[in-house]
């Protein structure tokens, strides 16, 4: 029996165990364009589950460096950008000065952290500022999914200058998602999955759902 404890850690879980194979065995291909075609196929992958999980906006850039993090910055291929630096990446953050007690913070998770200190190592411009908008509103989202009764704008605002030590700066003028546009989006996507016969891969699981049951009336004609 394969047991949890004895397979490889996982790198950053939330793409899983699947993503990682694929990007170790990318790392195994000879044929350079190959390869790269192969890992542009992961990064779709990968993009697809941030989709998939309601996150916001263009994580293109974040997404190739979670693939390189992940091949241990080893993956010669052709990337729309540069290798990150493993040594700011990898560098041990701070203690973080909680104003309130660690429990304010249990909405977030730890990878929202990382995706906070992988943005401080951006270079200003406007790339860097898209993501840090598409961060809080990812912060805004995942405190709903907490708690629904209630969220202040200034707080999220608040929870993002602590996580990042005050190094992500939103543009004047900016505005978080309105509380019911993010409902709102919860809720149709569980009208699709419903509809497709499941939450995310749920046309999938239908369609073998399906075949099983044809399957089995074959057997008793």
């Amino acid at each position: 029996m394969d047991y949890n404890s004895t397979r490889e850690k996982l790198i950053i879980p939330e793409y899983g165990r699947n993503v990682q194979k694929m990007i170790y065995h990318a790392l195994t291909m000879e044929d350079r364009e190959k390869r790269t075609a192969f890992v542009k196929y992961i990064v779709g992958v990968m993009t697809q589950m941030h989709i998939s999980t309601g996150s916001y906006g263009d994580y293109n850039h974040m997404i190739w460096d979670h693939m390189h993090i992940i091949a241990d910055y080893k993956m010669d291929v052709d990337s729309p950008y540069p290798i990150p630096d493993k040594e700011n990446i990898e560098a041990t953050p701070k203690t973080l000065s909680y104003s309130s007690g660690k429990i304010k913070y249990r909405p977030y998770g730890s990878n929202i952290e990382k995706m906070i200190q992988l943005a401080i190592t951006y270079e200003e411009g406007e790339e860097k500022n898209s993501l840090i908008e598409n961060i809080a509103n990812h912060l805004k989202k995942a405190y709903l999914n907490w708690n629904r009764d209630s969220v202040e704008d200034e707080m999220i605002l608040k929870h993002l200058e602590v996580l990042s030590e005050g190094k992500l700066i939103l543009q004047e003028g900016f505005t978080l998602k309105s509380t019911e546009d993010i409902l709102s989006q919860k809720s149709r996507k569980r009208w699709v999955d419903n509809r497709s016969g499941g939450r995310g891969t749920g046309r999938s699981n239908y369609k073998q759902n399906k075949y099983k049951q044809n399957q089995k009336k074959r057997q008793y004609r």
